[in-house]
């Protein structure tokens, strides 16, 4: 039995993962879980599956909880993040902690020689060559949890890294993708809350709707499978059936398909390397007989754009524009800046960043400080 240990067990990946340990209580045991200050949905958390140990990063937050569960083992902090990433009772780390914040308990885990399931966009695109580095030194995982990812690392299972003509990364388009450019100017929070297939998170869905989360995906796909930058694709395939795809030289295409969900690669990366029963119907061939396909506009989305630039710069550019991007778009929600100045101000930032080698998590660390400054001022 499996020992899982989830980083942001509150959120959309956390409670699909709980759902399907739940289903799968003789595979899958909860040892560990965290939240950021929701002690309710917790709460409810520790009553169904009573785990060895809670950690609830805000401390005012964790002390009230410890009066209604007095018996119950709770941390707070990054010291209680870092504590259940490195249990040693503790066999899969689930990353899924949105933000940077995510970034130093699964380099952690890391160290600690852990199987991670990684759903933290923020970890590969803020640290990615320091991340391979430590993967390479302590024999540890990363099992990509993003649909996409996981599509491609099971295309890519058994598959010589040579053989490898192409990565195509497919993209729903958001809610503005027939949008023309005079109409991105009266685009509101509400209308960029609305993604066309999935309810996520509100700075992740934001990102979906400007197609930095696309970005972001190209980013993690350079790293986590080790390809040139020039042999990664994204495609619009709004019915998202098809979840990603990968070319070999010989013309062979796989893709990894399947109905919209998020619980099949998270399931996959819980009991790889085996596949485990599970409860989502047949895919139904005659209802989904309509998958279409269009070229991202880039110009149009220059978020994708300037990901796809600050992979090409390296260094500490993807760290930059990650952290920067996070500042903006909470500048967005809170009605401080408008849709499009997203990127017209990140592009503005990205020219002003010198970038630098990133040796060390301090370094890493030291550059996300630096961008929020820079992106909390323009």
């Amino acid at each position: 039995m499996k020992n899982i240990a989830i980083l942001g067990s509150t959120g959309s990946i956390g409670k699909t993962t709980l759902d399907i340990i739940s289903q799968n209580r003789g595979v899958f045991n909860l040892y560990a879980i965290s939240c950021n200050k929701n002690i309710f949905e917790i709460s409810q958390q520790i009553v169904q599956f009573c785990p060895k140990i809670v950690v609830v990063f805000d401390e005012k937050k964790a002390k009230e909880l410890k009066k209604n569960f007095p018996n119950q083992k709770i941390l707070s902090g990054l010291k209680g993040l870092i504590e259940i990433a490195t249990d040693p009772n503790v066999d899969f780390v689930l990353s899924s902690i949105m933000g940077s914040i995510g970034l130093v308990p699964t380099i952690e885990a890391i160290k600690a020689n852990k199987v991670i399931g990684l759903a933290n966009k923020e970890v590969l695109v803020a640290a990615g060559e320091l991340v391979n580095k430590l993967l390479k030194e302590h024999k540890s995982i990363i099992i990509p949890v993003d649909s996409e990812h996981s599509a491609i690392f099971q295309a890519l299972k058994g598959e010589k890294k040579e053989n490898v003509k192409r990565i195509i990364l497919t993209a729903s388009g958001g809610p503005f993708l027939n949008f023309s450019t005079e109409m991105f100017k009266n685009i509101t929070i509400e209308k960029a809350l609305k993604h066309p297939n999935f309810s996520m998170g509100r700075k992740i869905t934001i990102d979906s709707s400007t197609l930095m989360n696309k970005g972001f995906e190209v980013i993690e796909a350079f790293y986590l499978f080790n390809v040139d930058i020039e042999k990664i694709d994204v495609i619009i395939h709004k019915e998202q059936i098809i979840h990603s795809m990968v070319e070999f030289i010989d013309g062979s295409i796989l893709a990894q398909m399947s109905t919209p969900t998020m619980k099949i690669p998270i399931q996959y990366a819980l009991s790889y390397p085996d596949r485990i029963l599970t409860d989502i119907d047949d895919f139904d061939f005659l209802k989904n007989n309509n998958l279409t396909f269009v070229k991202p506009d880039m110009e149009k989305f220059r978020c994708l754009k300037l990901a796809f630039e600050a992979l090409k710069i390296g260094k500490s550019m993807p760290c930059f524009l990650n952290a920067s991007n996070e500042i903006l778009v909470e500048k967005f929600l809170n009605n401080k800046i408008s849709w499009l100045e997203i990127s017209k101000k990140l592009e503005k930032l990205m020219s002003l960043h010198e970038p630098k080698n990133m040796l060390c998590l301090e370094d890493v660390l030291e550059v996300d400080k630096l961008s929020r400054v820079l992106a909390g001022e323009v």
